[in-house]
């Protein structure tokens, strides 16, 4: 029976096995050629984009201004000595420390921070190999995930769940990823304006900081697990090495900071470059560029700017118009043109009156995290009707808010407080019927004044205003005041007596708790600790004592 079916249908039978045969041959041979024509294909497209990068990097531009201006050595960054020293200090010697360098922006903070690297290396003493790197990071474009699928100042963990995974993930792996604190291990890890970081990346980088290391954590790691590499094994036991030194830099003042982050770096100052620096960099900056600049055009550019960038940035301009007038010249004119243009305005150079004036007086202050400044205070009192009295204060913060993200609240500012403890000084101290004159005290030059270190200037200007006594043009002061009468101390006193000596002044009176003995070395300027309002009065009158 067997093999009369076979003989009947044993033909068919192997027709149907040969068409079966050809369309798995078919499918597979068509699958085959899919495949091979998808690698030529992505082959080709491969091709394109190589052709594609190799003739965008073949396209080169002149390189920019600020480049070949940007110093080579320490000793190109200018104006900042005394920084640049306390800077070697902390990362050249034998035990580097973690450092916060302060200061305004175009002063030369993340070039030096580079090239004091490169110093280190060159000392024998120093933990830095020569292979050690430099990882610059900006805080304020740092990308940053609250649910640490991504960090790359600390690092994170690529788990299986991911799109991408790779080999690793398909075996269920988690993969670690290095961050920049990784990255710059046995190095420099630099991170600009460092007080913009998230609060959560802040906390981690302090632990970095104390343990020297990455610890990371994964869902899908298990010590147990004998089939993870020993690699993985070793990350997710002994963290990744993470032993740097960190150098952050800001534009903030050093209160806008975590204690934490501040009690674990040395703080070093930068300051707001001179009118010498400025005019050098801007020479520099038209040297490199083959330009001749005018004196006239030199001075309204350190007029205008502040700090080198700005300089670097007005000189290119200018060249940029005078090449269009096929000239190498930049002159005033074009100078003007610039500054008109971008909208610039003058530094604050406030100068110094020429002769003693009565309510007149010479204060000084502090803006952003450096810069010392001269200010002026200005008081009038006009006698009305017995007990009719009032005072007004302009030129000052009203308000300001205090406190955290989860507390805040509205007080009114301390500089206007301090105004009333300089009023009730003036009132018993000094028997001054307060109540029997409209009192106008002002701050002019438009930036308002908040804090309460101008105290003692604000009493001074009122009881010159009201004895008509006129006070030294050629000192300044500052200090808070106690509703007794005591000056008390206050913040920024190094930049403020720098403003008074760049405005020319002979005298600066400072609180005697501020004293440091380095004031004495002074040859050109004469620093006078006072501990009492009776103090600042006898030093601040041209007649006889108060």
């Amino acid at each position: 029976m067997m093999n009369e079916f076979f003989m009947k249908y044993g033909g068919i039978l192997y027709l149907v096995q040969l068409f079966f045969a050809i369309v798995i041959g078919v499918y597979f041979w068509t699958l085959l050629k899919n495949q091979q024509t998808k690698k030529t294909s992505i082959s080709r497209e491969a091709e394109r984009e190589i052709t594609k990068l190799r003739k965008m990097r073949n396209i080169k531009l002149s390189e920019p201004l600020a480049s070949l201006t940007r110093p080579a050595d320490l000793n190109d960054v200018l104006g900042q000595q005394e920084g640049i020293d306390m800077l070697r200090s902390a990362l050249c010697g034998a035990n580097p420390q973690h450092v916060i360098i302060y200061g305004p922006p175009g002063v030369g903070k993340t070039a030096a921070a580079r090239l004091v690297l490169e110093e280190a290396k060159k000392n024998l003493l120093s933990p830095f190999t020569p292979e050690a790197k430099f990882i610059e990071v900006d805080a304020t474009i740092m990308r940053f995930d609250e649910r640490n699928i991504a960090d790359p100042l600390i690092g994170s963990v690529h788990d299986p769940i991911y799109q991408g995974a790779g080999s690793f993930g398909s075996a269920g792996i988690p993969q670690p990823k290095p961050g920049a604190c990784t990255k710059a291990h046995g190095g420099v890890l630099f991170i600009d304006e460092i007080g913009e970081l998230h609060p959560m990346q802040m906390n981690k980088l302090l632990k970095v900081l104390e343990d020297r290391k990455v610890i990371l954590e994964s869902a899908y790691y298990s010590e147990t697990d004998k089939n993870m590499p020993s690699h993985i094994h070793d990350i997710f036991t002994n963290g990744l090495p993470a032993d740097f030194r960190m150098v952050g830099a800001t534009t903030r003042s050093p209160d806008e900071l975590p204690p934490a982050i501040r009690s674990r770096c040395m703080e070093v100052f930068f300051k707001l470059l001179e009118k010498e620096d400025v005019e050098r960099i801007a020479i520099n900056a038209a040297m490199k560029i083959k330009f001749e600049i005018s004196p006239e055009a030199l001075r309204e550019i350190v007029r205008y700017a502040t700090n080198g960038r700005e300089a670097v940035n007005i000189v290119q301009l200018a060249a940029g118009i005078a090449q269009m007038d096929s000239s190498n010249q930049i002159t005033v004119d074009v100078i003007e043109k610039v500054l008109n243009n971008g909208r610039f305005s003058p530094r604050p150079d406030v100068k110094i009156s020429d002769h003693p004036i009565i309510g007149v007086v010479n204060g000084l202050a502090v803006y952003g995290a450096t810069a010392g400044t001269l200010i002026e205070v200005e008081v009038s009192s006009i006698p009305v009707s017995p007990g009719q009295g009032k005072w007004t204060v302009t030129g000052v913060v009203e308000e300001e808010q205090v406190g955290g993200n989860e507390r805040r609240f509205t007080r009114k500012s301390m500089a206007k407080g301090s105004v009333e403890n300089v009023l009730t000084v003036l009132r018993v101290f000094y028997n001054l019927n307060i109540s029997d004159y409209d009192i106008h005290l002002n701050f002019p030059g438009g930036t308002p004044i908040d804090g309460p270190s101008a105290g003692v200037s604000m009493a001074t200007a009122i009881y010159s205003s009201l004895t008509k006594k006129p006070v030294d043009n050629l000192l300044a002061m500052t200090g808070e005041i106690s509703i007794q009468g005591r000056v008390k101390p206050v913040g920024g006193v190094i930049s403020k007596i720098e403003a008074g000596r760049r405005a020319g002044l002979r005298k600066i009176l400072i609180p005697a708790d501020n004293w440091l003995s380095i004031f004495d070395n002074f040859s050109d300027i004469e620093i006078v600790p006072v501990r009492g309002l009776e103090q600042v009065f006898q030093h601040a009158f041209l007649t006889d004592n108060v």
